[in-house]
């Protein structure tokens, strides 16, 4: 699924283990602005996480879900 750039979003924590969850610098809660693909990382995107203004680069596009109307 494509992202719309500025959309707000937040990290899919459906497809990684319980154990895993330490490896991630946002939790569950977190709700991001999705700022976009980085061009030459095909595949991987930049996002600011809304509660602090934290950047974070390089993460998958894949693992992150648009937020719907309900949750925004």
């Amino acid at each position: 699924m494509n992202i719309r750039q500025n959309a707000l979003v937040k990290f899919d924590f459906s497809m990684i283990h319980d154990m895993d969850y330490h490896e991630y610098p946002f939790g569950p809660e977190d709700r991001f602005v999705y700022i976009g693909d980085i061009v030459q990382m095909p595949g991987h995107c930049i996002v600011v996480r809304m509660s602090d203004g934290q950047n974070f680069a390089g993460y998958h596009t894949d693992d992150f879900i648009e937020l719907t109307e309900e949750e925004v």
